[in-house]
């Protein structure tokens, strides 16, 4: 484990390899798994704040999820979530050429919002968790994300060099030079 500041970062995110292959997996985290996308109190007031510049870039199935049970739900950890529909892909997650894209990053990429994607989504596959002692900053394997492994592998392009931009989004610029000086000693 690797200490930076008051987080605790697990070695793997140095030492694995990982870029997103989207024409293999096609955007199967965002329709696999039992919960949504994990999010934190900043980003349940941006939603709700700015539902109505998202909501034209969601298709019809994730909108009516919304409208039924919320724009964000109570998940089976007692934390806040990305609604499903039907239990299957994240209520924000379209569908475009056989690939999942994200509505909320949409309504960014057209200069509606100002938030990219949720924290959660945009660090993948780095998890974070936070402790009252510490923030645990881990990397989750998941057998979908075998083609971004073998990808990542290919190209030699470690998980932390991958999320560099969510790393500095969550933790800072400092933070990130800290961890990429450790990765290169």
């Amino acid at each position: 484990m690797i200490t930076i500041k008051n987080t605790l970062v697990s070695e793997e995110i140095i030492e694995k390899d990982f870029t997103c292959n989207l024409s293999k997996c096609k955007g199967a985290c965002c329709v696999e798994g039992e919960s949504g996308a994990p999010l934190d109190e900043e980003e349940l007031v941006f939603l709700e704040n700015n539902y109505d510049k998202i909501s034209p870039f969601l298709n019809e199935n994730g909108r009516k999820e919304i409208e039924e049970n919320g724009i964000y739900v109570k998940g089976f950890d007692g934390e806040w979530e990305t609604p499903l529909v039907d239990g299957k892909e994240c209520a924000y997650a379209v569908f475009s050429n056989g690939i999942v894209e994200c509505g909320i990053e949409n309504s960014f990429k057209d200069n509606k919002i100002k938030l990219q994607k949720p924290i959660s989504c945009h660090l993948y596959p780095v998890r974070v968790k936070k402790y009252s002692e510490f923030t645990a900053v881990n990397y989750h394997q998941w057998k979908i994300c075998s083609s971004a492994c073998d990808l990542g592998n290919a190209l030699k392009v470690p998980v932390y060099k991958f999320v560099k931009k969510a790393l500095v989004r969550k933790f800072g610029l400092e933070w990130f030079k800290e961890l990429s000086d450790y990765a290169n000693k």
